[in-house]
Order: C-alpha cells, then sequence, then structure tokens
C-alpha cells in the first residue's frame, strides 16, 4: 500500500481582542519557507529591571491566521487537504490546542450566532458529502461517532435516548486493546450517516447532549475533551478489496495551568485530571520527539490511547494552536506555541487503509479448490473423496504386511500416486517401529552362532535402507509442496479476518429518522415552505410537571435582562427574512416553469400549423423557421435564470435549517441559566427570611424547594416558551410552529414531579415578591 511520511502540520489562529482586553505585543512574519510569529513580553518596573528590558520569542508554523481570519479561509487552508486524504483512504486528525477561552471550540464546531460562523466539522461534514456525491464509482458507507472525555472517563455523546440530565447518565464508554495492541472502544455507538442532513443532526444531538450534561458550576466544555469521529469505508463493485479510513476531529481541554483558575474542591481534582491528561499528552510527545525512545507512554491516559495513531502513527495529523494575545494571557499563549514546536518534530506514516473482505476470499477459495478437485477426477478417471474407505485401508495393510515380509531389497511399496495413501503408509510404519510387539522375544531366543548371518543381514538392510531414504526424499518434497499450497491459502485467510475493525463490530444505530418527517420538499411545495420544516426529534422530550405562575413570571422577567433572548429575537427576524426570501423565489420558480411550459406549448403549436401548411401546400418545402428558434431561445433563458434561482432557494433551505438548530440551542441555553438563577434567587430569598422571622410556615416548605434533586425540566419550560414567550404575531403570520404548546390549563405541579417549585402557590409568590423588591432595590442604587 502507498505509504505518506509527513511530520505533523502545525498553524496558529490568533483570537480577535475582547473589548476590555490590553492588546499583548506580537508580530507575524509571512517570510518564506516557514512564518514565524513573534511575541514580545513586557519586563515590568516591579522586576526591577529599570531600563525596561523586553523579552521575545519566536515561533514557526505552517501558517498563521491573524485575528481578522475567516472561518471558511481556516476550513480552506488547513481541513480540506486533511479531508481529500481522508477520502482517498488515510487517516486523519485535526485536533485543536489552547486555553480555555482562546477560540478552540469556534474552530472546532464553530460559533452560534451566524451561519457563516461554522466550524470546521460541519464544513467537513459538508465538503465530504459533497464530494462522496460526485463520486459514483465506489459505493461509500459513512458512520460517526461522537466521544466526551471528562476525568479519565469516556461518555458516548450520540446516545439516541438523549435523557441525559447530567453526564453520568450518558453511556460509559471503556477501552479495549487486541492481542496486536488495536484500541477498540467499547459501548461507543457509531451512528450511520447517509446524507449530511442527517449527519449534521447527528452533531446537534452530540453538541444537545453536551450542553444538556454541563453542570452550572463547570462548564465542561473547557473541561473535556471532545472527538467527533467520521468513518468512512468504500468499495468498488466486484472488487475485494475494502478502504477504510477514519477522520478525528478533536477539541481538547484549555491548557491553562490551575494555579491561575483559583478553584476549589471537587473542580480541583478535575482539573488536575485535565491538566494531567494534556500533561500525558505532552509526555507523549516528548517521547516521540526524541530519536532514540523506545517506549511511547500512551496508556497513561484514555485522551492518548484514543488518539495513538494520531501521534507518530498511521495518520496525516494536524494541530491548530490557538491564542489569545492580550497581556494578561501572553503566558499561556507562549507555553502553547512552545508545545506546538514539540508536536511540529513528530514524524508520522499514514499508510492508505486497504484490506480484502474474508467473505469474498472464502467463496473465491472455495471455487478454486472445487475446480482442482475436478481436475484430478479427469487426469485419475476416480472421483475423489477426503477420506480412504474401510475397504482400502485394509488393502494397504495386507500391502505394508507383504512389504514388510519380503526379504528381497529390490521389492517396493506401490500405492499410486495418491496422498492420501502415501502417509496412511508413513503412519503405520510409525505405528510399527514404536511398538515393537514381536521382534523382542525372537531375539531372546536367538543363538550366538547366528550372529554371522545378521551383519550379513547388516549390509542387506543398510542398502535397503539408503533405498528407502531417497524414496522418502522424494515423497517429502512432494508433501511439501502440498503443505506449502495449503499454508498460503490459510494465511490469505488469517491475515484477513484478523484485521476486522471496530467499525464491524458496533451496532449502528440510526436516529429516529423514521418518526421524524420528512425534511426535504420540492418545488411544488415552495408556497408552503414555511410551514414544511419541523422541529428535529431529539428535544422533544416526555413533559415533565408544569411551571407554576409564580415561576413563570418570573421566567419574563429573566428572559427580557438575558443576552440570548436577544439572539434568539436577531435570529427570529432572520428567519423571518429567510422565509419571505423562499416564498418570493418559491414563486419566481413557479413562474419560470409556467413560462417554459407556456413556451413550449406554443413550439408544438407553430410546429401542427406548419404540417398543416406543408399538407395543404406539398409543393412548398418545410425550411428554417426564425419564430421557432426564436422560442427556442426564450426557453433556454427561462431555464438559465430557473437554474440560478433554484440553486439559491437550495442554499437558503440549508441556511434555514442552521438557524433553526441554533435557536433551539440557544433557547436551552437560556432555560438552564434561568434554573441556575432561579435556584440561588430562593436561597437567598430563604437565607433573608429566615434572618427577619422565623416563620414555622416558610421553613418546612423551603428545605423541600431546595432539596429536589432535578433542576426543572427542559421540556416544561421550552413548552412555556413556546407558548407565550417566543412567539411575536410576525413570525405567527408566516407561520413557522415549534411543536404544540402543551400549557393550555396551568396546574401547579402534583407532589410526584420533582420540579424544583414549592408546590405552594402562596410560597411561590412569596418568592417572586422577594425578587422583585430586591430588584427595585438595586435599580434605585443604580
Amino acid at each position: 500500500a502507498a505509504m505518506v511520511k509527513e511530520t505533523i502540520r502545525v498553524y496558529a489562529r490568533v483570537k480577535p481582542l475582547g473589548r476590555r482586553q490590553q492588546a499583548g505585543s506580537y508580530s507575524v512574519d509571512n517570510e518564506e519557507p516557514l512564518p514565524s510569529l513573534e511575541i514580545t513580553v513586557p519586563r515590568d518596573l516591579a522586576d526591577g529591571f529599570i531600563n525596561n528590558k523586553r523579552d521575545s520569542y519566536k515561533f514557526k508554523f505552517q501558517k498563521i491566521f491573524d485575528q481578522e481570519a475567516k472561518q471558511d479561509v481556516i476550513f480552506d487552508s488547513i481541513a480540506k487537504p486533511v479531508a481529500e486524504c481522508v477520502l482517498a483512504g488515510y487517516n486523519g486528525t485535526i485536533f485543536a490546542y489552547g486555553q480555555t477561552g482562546s477560540g478552540k471550540t469556534f474552530t472546532i464546531t464553530g460559533g452560534a450566532e451566524r451561519y457563516s460562523d461554522r466550524g470546521i466539522i460541519p464544513r467537513t461534514l459538508s465538503y465530504i458529502f459533497d464530494q462522496l456525491q460526485k463520486d459514483s464509482s465506489k459505493a461509500y458507507t459513512t458512520h460517526v461517532s461522537y466521544l466526551e472525555i471528562y476525568n479519565e472517563c469516556g461518555y458516548d455523546l450520540l446516545d439516541p435516548r438523549h435523557e441525559a440530565s447530567r453526564m453520568e447518565d450518558l453511556p460509559k464508554v471503556t477501552i479495549m486493546e487486541d492481542s496486536d495492541q488495536n484500541i477498540h472502544l467499547k459501548n461507543l455507538s457509531l451512528q450511520q450517516a447517509t446524507n449530511e442532513e442527517e449527519a449534521l443532526n447527528l452533531l446537534f444531538l452530540g453538541d444537545t447532549n453536551r450542553m444538556i450534561a454541563e453542570t452550572p458550576m463547570n462548564q465542561a466544555s473547557s473541561r473535556s475533551h471532545c472527538i467527533f469521529t467520521i468513518h468512512i469505508s468504500s468499495k468498488e463493485p466486484g472488487s475485494a478489496t475494502i478502504r477504510r479510513s477514519k477522520l478525528h476531529l478533536v477539541d481538547l481541554a484549555g491548557s491553562e495551568r490551575v494555579a491561575k483558575t483559583g478553584i476549589g474542591g471537587h473542580l480541583l481534582t478535575e482539573a488536575k485530571y485535565i491538566n494531567l491528561s494534556l500533561h500525558y499528552l505532552e509526555q507523549v510527545i516528548i517521547a516521540l520527539a526524541e530519536k532514540n525512545r523506545s517506549h511511547i507512554p500512551y496508556r497513561n491516559s484514555m485522551m492518548t490511547s484514543v488518539l495513538r495513531d494520531s501521534l507518530g502513527g498511521n495518520c496525516m495529523t494536524t494541530m491548530i494552536s490557538t491564542l489569545a494575545m492580550d497581556k494578561r494571557n501572553i503566558d499561556e499563549s507562549i507555553s502553547t506555541c512552545r508545545f506546538a514546536q514539540r508536536v511540529a518534530l513528530i514524524k508520522n506514516e499514514a499508510v492508505l487503509n486497504e484490506e480484502i473482505d474474508p467473505r469474498l476470499m472464502i467463496v473465491q477459495l472455495k471455487k478454486e479448490i472445487q475446480d482442482l478437485r475436478d481436475e484430478l477426477a479427469l487426469v485419475t478417471g476416480k472421483q475423489r473423496t477426503s477420506e480412504l474407505s474401510q475397504e482400502e485401508l485394509l488393502q494397504l495393510d495386507e500391502l505394508i504386511e507383504t512389504f514388510l515380509k519380503d526379504n528381497d531389497p529390490d521389492s517396493s511399496l506401490d500405492v499410486g500416486a495418491d496422498m492420501r495413501k502415501i502417509k496412511y503408509c508413513f503412519l503405520h510404519m510409525k505405528q510399527i517401529l514404536n511398538h515393537p510387539v514381536t521382534s523382542g522375544k525372537k531375539l531372546l531366543s536367538q543363538d550366538a552362532s547366528e550372529e554371522k548371518n545378521s551383519n550379513e543381514e547388516l549390509e542387506k538392510l543398510k542398502g535397503l535402507l539408503q533405498q528407502r531414504d531417497n524414496e522418502i526424499n522424494i515423497l517429502v518434497t512432494m508433501l511439501k509442496k502440498e503443505k506449502k499450497k495449503a499454508r498460503d491459502a490459510l494465511s490469505q485467510l488469517n491475515a484477513t479476518s484478523a484485521d476486522s475493525t471496530v467499525l464491524e463490530r458496533s451496532p449502528s444505530m440510526s436516529l429516529e429518522e423514521s418518526q421524524s418527517p420528512s425534511r426535504c420538499f420540492g418545488l411544488k411545495e415552495a408556497k408552503d415552505f414555511s410551514s414544511s420544516i419541523p422541529r428535529p426529534p431529539f428535544l422533544s422530550r416526555a413533559t415533565g410537571g408544569k411551571m407554576s405562575l409564580g415561576c413563570q413570571e418570573a421566567f419574563e422577567v429573566f428572559k427580557w435582562d438575558h443576552a440570548d433572548s436577544i439572539t434568539i429575537e436577531d435570529n427570529k427576524e432572520l428567519l423571518k427574512q429567510r422565509f419571505d426570501e423562499a416564498k418570493c423565489l418559491g414563486e419566481k420558480l413557479n413562474e419560470a416553469r409556467n413560462k417554459i411550459n407556456h413556451l413550449k406549448g406554443k413550439i408544438i403549436q407553430r410546429q401542427i400549423q406548419r404540417a398543416a401548411l406543408a399538407v395543404s401546400n406539398p409543393s412548398e418545402e418545410l425550411t428554417f423557421d426564425p419564430v421557432e428558434e426564436n422560442l427556442r431561445m426564450q426557453i433556454e433563458e427561462e431555464k438559465k435564470s430557473y437554474k440560478t434561482v433554484y440553486s439559491r432557494f437550495k442554499g437558503l433551505k440549508v441556511e434555514i435549517e442552521h438557524l433553526q438548530l441554533l435557536m433551539e440551542k440557544v433557547k436551552m441555553k437560556l432555560q438552564k441559566d434561568f434554573e441556575v438563577w432561579w435556584s440561588e434567587e430562593a436561597k437567598k430569598f430563604q437565607q433573608e427570611k429566615a434572618e427577619m422571622v422565623a416563620s414555622p410556615n416558610t421553613a418546612t416548605v423551603y428545605p423541600q424547594f431546595l432539596r429536589s434533586s432535578q433542576p426543572l425540566s427542559a421540556n416544561s419550560s421550552s413548552d412555556t416558551s413556546r407558548d407565550g414567550l417566543y412567539e411575536d404575531p410576525a413570525v405567527k403570520n408566516s407561520s413557522i410552529t415549534f411543536g404544540n404548546p402543551t400549557l393550555k390549563t396551568r396546574t401547579p405541579p402534583s407532589s410526584s414531579t420533582s420540579i424544583p417549585l414549592t408546590g405552594d402557590s402562596q410560597a411561590d409568590a412569596d418568592i417572586l415578591a422577594f425578587i422583585k423588591a430586591r430588584q427595585n432595590i438595586l435599580q434605585k442604587k443604580g
């Protein structure tokens, strides 16, 4: 197989400065062959350097993307070449490394605000499916998996049940190693994706599961590693060779050192783990960069085990260092660059991943065996079975017996050119040699006078032995040839079966596509376009309890103060524009189609008229007709405009779906932030009330309120929001419905539901009154 040897490619991307951040001093020098990034560290007077001496560091990268670099440029320069190799059958990995907040997730997954902010994963999926569609020479199957590693435990983010409210609810993924040191991930589901839409839905499901599993005190995104993998296998029709390749897209945990974060308790052990796994990653990289290291400590952490091939193995690997260049983070940026320089020293050897399909191989071998049997039957005139019959065995025993008794040195044992009979004779001889039953007694009874005879006998036997040796040599070479044939066939079989990969074993479960209404639509439905886009199937969870009135009011208040609601409003505005545009385009398409049909009708009429003319006036020959030609030209023009409108229409459809997914995401985030805020307000209220008056009434109510195990479940709130909060009349007119509002009757929650409300409407009203009072005070202060 073809092999490509190359070092890991290392890129740098500088994050744009925030509003309040002080710019650090750095410069980008795009020199040949490798551009370099120079970072200057200011020496403060406090360090005792009066002359303000500066230290500067220089780092080389494959390419450096400064603050204004756009997502599409990043994809084209960094990810596209890797995706091309993966399509050709090589393994690929792209990983982002840098401190929290330096733009890793933005680079790998993308931002939630605009469609143009899509990151490497969604763009790569689009590109790969686009290419697969164009190539009809092979049959492709594509699967995706999404793994999150947190505190040295793996979790499957594509768990189709998606009821997880904590990370612990997701299926645990463990690492297994087979005898050939290949890594297999047990419990990680591989989901088949037949097109871009299914793949993006899976990505969205994974991101949603990841977001739900974040607890408020731990924004897990910065503390866990995520690996989104695309598995592609391809086979040409009729060939026994399969190509399998995989592309890992990795969002590593933040690389900052623990001291800076200043966090207590359980977060400290977690930070220790996170940094430990990055520490082990660093150890592996240092070991790989050293020339004569035989042992590479891959097994120290789950992360390095999973990425074993990507680091110094069979893979084309690319690293993106994300850098935050404000003054506070200059030191972290320098350590990220240092790490990148080490990574750039590692050499990988990517091999074309081709294997023979064992099932097809077995079929071929069986056919060959049958052919050989038929040929043998032709030559010998007898049909061969694998076993000798009882009769033949008895016949052979007699032959051996007479051969052994015969004293004539020239006598030979002739069983014909049949390997089975020759083997049997050898076995029989062996038994006679190993268990000489009668010969011993004879020897004892013999006299010394017969010794002379025995000498003569010995010479005779020596001659005989020589003869037998020659015969045996000939037979052995024949045997060897046969054995070699058998061994070759076997080794080919074994080689193929040992290589069967993880892909084979994992059950491929597809999303509940069957229940989700089809999301494709043709031109005919262009008019009803706006109503034809349903919500993705994942977010509709079984509804829990209903919010109490107090809680709903609080949610209203909270929502208006929240930045995300602005994003939602903006997105809704945008969606409305897109819908109107799509409607408009749909009408244009229909118009164009009607025009084309009308022109076609005209041409047909014209042809009928001319045919009639020719019949009534046969002397006139049919000549070129300028009118008909003119009509044809018009049709061509219409077709062209139809095509351009249609491609814009398709683009709009993708963008609208993306916007809807973004809105779902932001709504969920808003919901979570509200839950956290609500429970904190309740705590504060309880403390203040306890100080003011020790009323037995509230004292009994609130502990239960705080104890309730589960946060307000996402369903109840998203339903509330759907009922009133998020439906302004403008959107209603364009008839988008995001699911059926369920809160028609608003009843207080029953005691069985574990929603963190008091269950006592009086108490809820108290909390609300308290919150409002506090807000008023804060406003007056402000």
